[in-house]
């Protein structure tokens, strides 16, 4: 392709077809304006189909609450609202800001999603602009948390001051600048807060520098508006995720892009290891659509880690798939042309050597859950929500404290809370009231519990084929229930989605149901616990009833081995045909 691919030509496939009507609605939305701005301005409760499709960069999604469907009665339209906050940081005016909205302009919940940033459901299509408005005018925003673009930067949660973490935060969040759309940036202000240009998005210098060189070269869309992206912005979503060596809260091996970060025993940047082609959506019954994980590319220089990330970017977006949604993520590009023409046309893009990888510690899932130093006058403290879901007195609760000591919230990617920023001391003050709250051993929730992860699902996810969120808890119990009278004293980790697209992404657990029909899952094993390894897809179709009696054999032959190693790095080494015999039904 030639390196000033022009605006027009950018909504064609790689193999030259004609463009899509996804493909052409974005190359004719006027930097993704367009219907959206003519629609918010009609007294429809909904939004058209064209429109939604562009909403979705806005940050939000058109939804049908499916619990209030009534024969003969329209839909109940609702938006939901995602936001963009990398490495999951809230400052406390924005989370009172949500708190406030949630309450009175959504259905009374936010949702810590597992990108680390919150979502509000139950919005009417006439509030949207209320909504967002407060959200930009209070340190926040949804530009580009969903859409074919590069999605929320995530990065470890945690404010610990050493070890690399304050760099890797600084990192997701010169990311998350770069590689904002400039184009679409001035379409978001306008439509939300009457094109007040004193919340764009300011990048540092260093960012700046970066971002010049979109005008160059292959990296440049041909677009002088949105030089990076193009009119038509990627193929399909985009994910970037930074991390420090040995922590792998991040899931690194589900995203696009990994970042490994190393520093010298000051703190400073020197280098990452980078990690390519991850992606956990798949669909049933079509063997082409997998989950895959990423996989090492090498290690660049700190200097180069921003060029790089910007010229993988500018690869996708010249040779995804645009003619075939299904097939359009990176992993799929590097599946099929393989790492090393993948290598050999990165080249076109960034010039500067990739090295080996650098050795790295073993990963490890952390959460961060429970009371933790910060700085030597201040601590944070983690707090469980299974499922992320923040409603009723514990929400009122938070709030309370947030608004009293001014507390930053830092959300997980395992749809925990933080809240950051207590001093010395305040300490006691907030334990007493988190206890009041039922968090009074914040750092010891119920074992399976503490990592499970499930998907919103019904009824508001117009994706979902059955429950998830809101039976993961009965889930989790008979599972522990089970383990109790088979005397395994032992946590697996567990994910649960209402659907194959893989959201809570349920292909890295050591036990994942994915919904396949109502009440009905496939069944996945042999992930495991540091997040490393996909699991196998071993039934297609198990009864939500028949999940201890399919789970049984495979657990007692687990046990009966000693269980010294993991469930899941237990599964991974028995045959095909003994884990068949394990599973199948009598």
């Amino acid at each position: 392709m030639s390196s000033t691919k022009g605006a027009d030509s950018s909504a064609e496939a790689t193999d030259h077809g004609k463009p899509t009507k996804i493909e052409t609605l974005k190359a004719h939305s006027g930097h993704l304006k367009e219907p959206l701005a003519t629609e918010l301005a009609n007294d429809s409760l909904h939004f058209t189909d064209p429109a939604v499709q562009i909403l979705k960069y806005h940050g939000s999604y058109q939804q049908d609450n499916r619990d209030n469907r009534q024969k003969g009665q329209g839909k109940d339209w609702q938006m939901m609202l995602r936001l963009r906050s990398p490495g999951g940081r809230i400052p406390a005016p924005l989370y009172l800001a949500l708190d406030e909205l949630a309450d009175r302009l959504g259905n009374g919940s936010l949702r810590a999603t597992t990108r680390q940033a919150f979502q509000m459901h139950g919005i009417a299509k006439a509030d949207l602009r209320e909504v967002i408005g407060t959200v930009v005018r209070t340190m926040g925003s949804s530009l580009s948390a969903c859409g074919d673009i590069n999605r929320n930067v995530m990065a470890p949660a945690a404010p610990f001051e050493d070890n690399g973490y304050p760099a890797a935060r600084h990192l997701a969040d010169q990311i998350a600048d770069l590689l904002t759309p400039q184009a679409a940036q001035g379409s978001y202000l306008d439509l939300w807060v009457d094109g007040d240009l004193s919340h764009s998005i300011r990048p540092q210098a260093a960012v700046k520098q970066v971002m010049d060189q979109q005008l160059e070269g292959a990296v440049f869309s041909g677009d002088q508006e949105e030089p990076l992206y193009g009119a038509t912005y990627l193929p399909r979503k985009f994910k970037v995720a930074v991390t420090v060596p040995g922590d792998n809260a991040v899931d690194l091996f589900t995203q696009d892009i990994g970042l490994v970060l190393f520093t010298d025993p000051a703190g400073r940047p020197r280098g990452c290891n980078v990690y390519v082609g991850g992606g956990m959506g798949r669909t049933h019954n079509k063997e082409s659509t997998f989950a895959r994980l990423a996989e090492p590319l090498g290690f660049v220089t700190a200097s180069q880690t921003l060029p790089l990330i910007q010229a993988i970017v500018a690869l996708q977006r010249d040779h995804g798939n645009r003619q075939h949604r299904p097939h359009a993520r990176m992993k799929y590009l590097i599946h099929d042309r393989g790492l090393a023409w993948f290598q050999h046309e990165l080249t076109r893009y960034f010039s500067h050597p990739i090295q080996p990888l650098r050795r790295e510690p073993k990963p490890r899932l952390s959460d961060y859950l429970g009371w933790h130093r910060q700085s030597p006058t201040t601590w944070f403290v983690g707090l469980p929500l299974l499922c992320g879901r923040l409603e009723g007195p514990a929400k009122a609760g938070l709030r309370r404290l947030v608004e009293t000591f001014q507390l930053d919230v830092r959300l997980t990617p395992n749809q925990d809370v933080l809240l950051c920023n207590i001093g010395a001391h305040q300490r006691s003050s907030v334990k007493q009231a988190l206890s009041e709250l039922g968090f009074s051993d914040p750092g010891a929730p119920a074992p399976m519990a503490r990592h499970a992860i499930a998907c919103p699902a019904l009824p508001t996810c117009g994706l979902a084929i059955t429950e998830a969120e809101r039976i993961l808890p009965a889930v989790l119990d008979r599972i522990q229930a089970q383990f109790t009278s088979l005397g395994i004293k032992k946590s697996v980790l567990v994910r649960m989605t209402g659907c194959p697209n893989g959201c809570s992404r349920p292909y890295m657990a050591e036990i994942a149901l994915v919904g396949s029909g109502v009440n009905q899952y496939q069944l996945w094993l042999g992930g495991s616990p540091g997040l490393t390894r996909l699991a196998m897809p071993v039934l297609e179709a198990m009864p939500l009833e028949a999940l201890e009696t399919t789970l049984e054999p495979v657990l007692v032959a687990w046990r009966d081995a000693g269980g010294r190693r993991s469930f899941g790095d237990f599964v991974q080494r028995l045959r095909a045909d003994e884990l068949e015999a394990l599973v199948s039904p009598a």
